[in-house]
């Protein structure tokens, strides 16, 4: 699946967006499969609080189930003005 970061999520992995092969079920479990991979990753996803995700382009909870998902987004929460 493609994976997509925004905003400082980006900026601390280092990458707009990635291919992931993944055998996680949810949004928390692709979470943590990212987090082992280095510190930059365990950095971007130290505080979940601070992050929305999308699935196929719909906000989502991190509990969400990834089954059949194309593309998982990660960025911040949005400021309104």
């Amino acid at each position: 699946m493609d994976v997509l970061y925004f905003a400082w999520v980006r900026e601390r992995i280092g990458a707009p967006k990635e291919q992931v092969e993944t055998n996680a079920d949810t949004v928390s479990e692709l979470v943590e499969e990212l987090r082992a991979r280095d510190d930059r990753y365990a950095a971007a996803f130290a505080d979940l609080s601070a992050l929305r995700v999308a699935v196929d382009q719909e906000l989502a909870e991190f509990d969400a189930p990834l089954a059949d998902a194309k593309e998982i987004a990660f960025f911040p929460p949005m400021t309104g003005g």
